[in-house]
């Protein structure tokens, strides 16, 4: 909380403090509970972060009343938008029958069957609460059904906040120093980094582990900061399989949110195992892990190899999420949400980077399918198509961390004018429409003045 003292800068900070008055009330209450007064590292913010009463679409509704365009989508989670009526309805109708029976219940096998319909590779699946459940588990059984232990990660790449894979989820890169407080060295010795997009790296590191796996996000290193092609992830598949490697791609992101079936679609590939959360529980908690079925079969009681990985899990496809989850890919099955959500941030990419060649600022948009990413104190060429990357795909340039002070003033500004960005990064549904867009291009323009009069922008 900045008190008497300004922590983000003067205009801004005093504007924000002026408009958000009850979030403020309720952020001091917050900071006697919970670490910084948050609930998730992400929604930390100076001076405070905004509290939110209701959403409906593409937009949600502060404590203090003020209408907001949200590119936050539930952390990723809300591709159709918030309250969609399909999922409200679904979920109303299950609370009133059983919202936890400790039993299996039908809805969990359609939301199953409903999952490897879209996605084929997945032969066997098990649903679990969160993305980092399912990535904590795919590790787990590709060590059991190799018989090795070293996972190959690329830098940048998140797959949950478990010790297992935790190591290089962030920038700093370039002291190749990963160690993490409370993750002990024998632990992250298992893990192997390589650069991202490096096809030799990753032979040379096969040949020299024999791992049991190799991880890749579906979109490219921490959201697509660092963004994969299909090219790169078909010779990745090739790779592995010639080396009798597991090939573990995490759709926690992608998955349903690029294309009905994932990136794997995409790309026309089959990973051995496919991790998968946010989208496919409908804003719901929920994740799944699917893939292989002599590779899920050691989930299986009296399976043939006598070894079985155990998985409790108090919540595993509770009838909510799966009534959530059902709802939502039904409505994303035809493809047309993801192709609206993709079409409309390319919009926005087009529209922003015209602003900041007309605003002389050194800031650029880009990013694939439904993300739009902002990279600033950019000094690289400039867009000329949609498959543009900044720094020509440097990922130690592109992968870093701002200045602070910067970071919080720019969502505080576009605050201001109406927009609640994720960090650099804003999430598309298919519910954002053109008086949507129209807005966040204006809250941005006036976000650079702001910054400008506080002298964080030249």
């Amino acid at each position: 909380m900045s008190g008497a003292g300004q922590t983000v800068s003067g205009t801004i900070e005093s504007q924000f403090q002026d408009r958000f008055p009850n979030s403020r009330r309720l952020a001091e209450q917050a900071r006697t509970l919970f670490p910084s007064g948050v609930t998730h590292d992400g929604r930390w913010l100076e001076p405070f972060p905004i509290y939110v009463d209701h959403a409906s679409g593409s937009r949600k509704v502060d404590v203090d009343g003020t209408e907001i365009v949200d590119y936050w989508a539930g952390h990723g989670a809300l591709l159709l938008g918030h309250s969609h009526p399909d999922v409200v309805a679904a979920v109303q109708q299950q609370a009133a029958k059983a919202t936890h029976p400790g039993a299996c219940h039908a809805l969990e096998i359609a939301w199953g069957e409903l999952v490897r319909e879209l996605v084929p590779s997945c032969e066997r699946l098990r649903f679990t609460s969160s993305g980092t459940e399912a990535t904590l588990m795919a590790l787990r059984l590709a060590r059991m059904f190799s018989g090795r232990t070293k996972v190959i990660k690329f830098a940048g790449c998140f797959h949950g906040w478990h010790d297992l894979l935790s190591p290089a989820s962030a920038p700093p890169h370039e002291t190749g120093d990963y160690s993490l407080p409370g993750v002990p060295d024998g632990i992250a010795d298992d893990v192997v980094i390589v650069p991202p997009n490096d096809l030799a790296a990753v032979a040379r590191a096969i040949e020299e582990h024999d791992p049991a796996c190799v991880f890749l996000e579906g979109n490219g290193p921490r959201w697509g900061t660092v963004p994969v092609r299909p090219p790169f992830v078909q010779e990745l598949r090739k790779l592995t399989r010639s080396r009798d490697v597991l090939f573990v791609l995490d759709e926690v992101i992608t998955g349903f949110r690029v294309a009905p079936g994932g990136f794997q679609a995409i790309c026309g590939i089959q990973p051995d195992l496919t991790t998968m959360a946010k989208v496919l529980a409908g804003g719901l908690p929920g994740g799944c892990l699917g893939g292989r079925a002599d590779v899920m079969s050691l989930l299986e009681f009296d399976n043939p190899r006598g070894i079985k990985m155990k998985h409790p899990g108090t919540y595993n496809a509770n009838p909510l999420s799966a009534a959530a989850g059902i709802a939502a890919l039904n409505v994303i099955r035809d493809g047309s949400a993801c192709e609206q959500a993709s079409s409309t941030a390319a919009e926005i990419r087009s529209r922003l980077n015209e602003l900041f060649a007309r605003r002389d600022v050194n800031w650029v948009a880009y990013g694939d399918y439904s993300v739009v990413k902002i990279h600033p104190e950019y000094d690289g060429p400039r867009p000329d198509s949609a498959d543009f990357i900044p720094w020509n795909g440097d990922w130690k340039k592109l992968d870093r961390t701002f200045d602070r002070r910067l970071s919080h003033a720019f969502r505080c500004a576009l605050l201001l004018g109406g927009v609640d960005w994720m960090g650099w990064n804003g999430n598309l549904t298919a519910a954002h429409s053109a008086a949507d867009v129209e807005q966040t291009v204006l809250a941005f323009d006036q976000a650079l003045d702001l910054l400008r009069a506080d002298g964080l922008v030249d």
